[in-house]
């Protein structure tokens, strides 16, 4: 018997699919916009689910003192998307609520196109309560996310259904969309008795269909909600089919652990990052596909440019990027230096910062998180005044938004502002506000040091890092993370060893490499920097991309029967 032809459906919470899109908040959207990217390019076929957002994540406000304030997006649908006339239910809290969507498309370099659907609830039909489900890109407590992830998990597996498209595979990317799984489990079992034995066939079956991606070590980042709310919202059946699952549950309902119980494909983000999650999920195997980012949506124009010229096939081939070695250094070194202008230009738009392009930068955007530990560079002053006389003015730039509930985040940004006048003649500081793909961009391409300092294990892979790699900027990171695969001592950065007793060891440690290693190679012998940032490009860039990183997922997780 010929076997259908494959079909992916990619369910995410968010997906990044452009700046005027408020259809993400972070790194997990940005991530799956790039995955849906490399599908088009490559001819995957693909059909990316997720919500619309009428009220996006947020727009961020930052006062003179760096007080985060958070805004609704204003936007409209209609204007960037068409609507879908097919419409499905789905059973809220006994209420049958109308669940409808919007479509782009998204085109590949070569001439491929995925399809994306955006479920909305702000449909004719629905009560007030049900018309705001879809508002806010994780807004509200646990009811108004499980209801969310209602509408995801089972919204969208029944559009699907009622577009009469079949996919061979079900690609949950994180546990919000277990809930889909669960309902084939459920669909599964309407054929038998109901006895145990039929369970396990169910339970096999829908793990033929399922592939599951984990992106956090960190478990506030798995959702969980009490038993008795899941029934309240969800009902009976569901939540004591849930109870019925082989691995030990307790009383509430566990959605990362729902997503591996029901997919035969596991996997983590980094090689580091499965082995920390075979930790937290023992009992099923977790394989490691290691992130990667859409090439050509990474790289500025400049260096897309040096590029074209020099690997004509690299939008549809980004492995071809190896190739960059051949690439003179003069032509490197322009193009950084025009994506360097950029940056300067849109930082001194935001304030009187007098950034100079003639100066070193580094960069650090990451969401404003405790374990991302933004303050590392800024924890002893005085050393990094120290360092700065020593080999010029320095600069740096941050970005990065804090979730509304995380106080602990919002007071960071604030302690990044409170050290603008400190550190000041020889450091200068900036923080841009309303981190967004555009700004991502800029920053990744423009600074001359990319920076990142999580608290190790915790960082599951990172993709900021690789941004910058394809623009030509090496890495001064911590061991984690992609890191752990993408430092080559020498070529593509530099590598803080993780494990240090506190906060001051690490900044000490990141000080004396700053002092010793990097300002000396960028100040002192710019052709071996030059070189530095080809190899960047040649070793980390031609493979962390998101080609190589769709076409695993496609040998591996989606043509198999495991």
């Amino acid at each position: 018997m010929t076997a259908p032809p494959l079909l992916v459906a990619y369910f995410s919470m968010e997906i990044a699919l452009s700046s005027e899109l408020p259809t993400y908040a972070g790194g997990l959207g940005v991530l799956a916009g790039d995955h849906l990217r490399a599908a088009a390019d490559t001819g995957l076929a693909l059909v990316g689910v997720t919500l619309l957002y009428r009220k996006g994540y947020f727009r961020q406000v930052l006062d003179a003192q760096g007080h985060q304030q958070e805004r609704d997006v204003q936007w409209l649908p209609e204007h960037h998307l068409e609507r879908v006339s097919t419409q499905v239910t789905v059973s809220i809290e006994g209420r049958e609520v109308r669940v409808g969507a919007w479509q782009t498309w998204i085109a590949g370099a070569g001439g491929g196109r995925v399809p994306v659907y955006m479920l909305d609830t702000d449909i004719d039909g629905n009560g007030e309560e049900d018309r705001r489900i879809t508002d806010h890109l994780y807004g509200g407590e646990e009811r108004y996310r499980l209801q969310q992830e209602a509408v995801l998990g089972l919204g969208g597996r029944r559009l699907l259904a009622a577009l009469e498209l079949k996919p061979t595979r079900y690609h949950l990317n994180e546990g919000h969309s277990s809930l889909l799984a669960l309902e084939l489990l459920a669909i599964e079992m309407s054929s038998g008795t109901g006895e145990d034995a039929d369970l396990a066939a169910a339970i096999a079956a829908v793990r033929e269909r399922c592939v599951f991606t984990t992106h956090t070590p960190i478990p506030a980042g798995h959702d969980r909600f009490p038993r008795a709310l899941a029934t309240a919202v969800l009902g009976r059946e569901l939540v004591d089919l849930y109870a019925r699952l082989p691995t030990p549950h307790s009383a509430e309902i566990n959605m990362s652990a729902l997503g591996i119980e029901l997919s035969g494909f596991v996997n983590g983000v980094s090689h580091r990052h499965a082995e920390v999650s075979a930790g937290m999920f023992p009992g099923r195997p977790i394989h490691a596909i290691t992130n990667g980012v859409h090439s050509a949506t990474w790289t500025a124009p400049a260096m897309r440019a040096v590029f074209d010229r020099w690997i004509p096939e690299w939008r549809r081939h980004a492995h071809a990027l190896r190739q960059a070695q051949k690439i003179p250094t003069d032509a490197i070194v322009a193009a950084h230096r025009e994506a360097k202008r950029a940056l300067v230009d849109e930082i001194n738009r935001h304030g009187d910062h007098n950034f100079g392009e003639e100066r070193f930068t580094l960069g650090f955007a990451r969401r404003a998180t405790a374990y991302k530990r933004m303050l590392l560079i800024l924890r002893d002053v005085r050393r990094l005044r120290e360092i700065a006389s020593r080999w010029g003015a320095l600069q740096i730039v941050f970005a990065g938004k804090a979730h509304p509930r995380d106080l602990e985040g919002k007071r960071m940004i604030e302690a990044v502002f409170r050290q603008q006048e400190v550190v000041l003649p020889s450091v200068r500081i900036a923080f841009l506000p309303g981190y967004d793909m555009r700004l991502g961009g800029l920053v990744t391409a423009g600074v001359d040091l990319w920076l990142n300092t999580p608290m190790a294990p915790l960082e599951a892979s990172g993709t900021s890092g690789m941004k910058a790699a394809h623009n030509g900027v090496p890495n001064l990171s911590v061991r984690d993370g992609w890191w752990c695969e993408g430092y080559i001592e020498g070529q593509t950065g530099w590598v803080l060893a993780p494990g240090h007793p506190s906060d001051d060891a690490d900044a000490a440690q990141l000080y004396r490499v700053l002092d010793e290693e990097v300002l000396p190679l960028y100040l002192g012998a710019p052709e071996r920097w030059a070189e530095r940032m080809r190899a960047s490009i040649a070793l980390a860039a031609s493979y962390f991309n998101a080609h190589r990183m769709v076409g695993e997922y496609l040998e591996r997780a989606y043509a198999p029967r495991w």
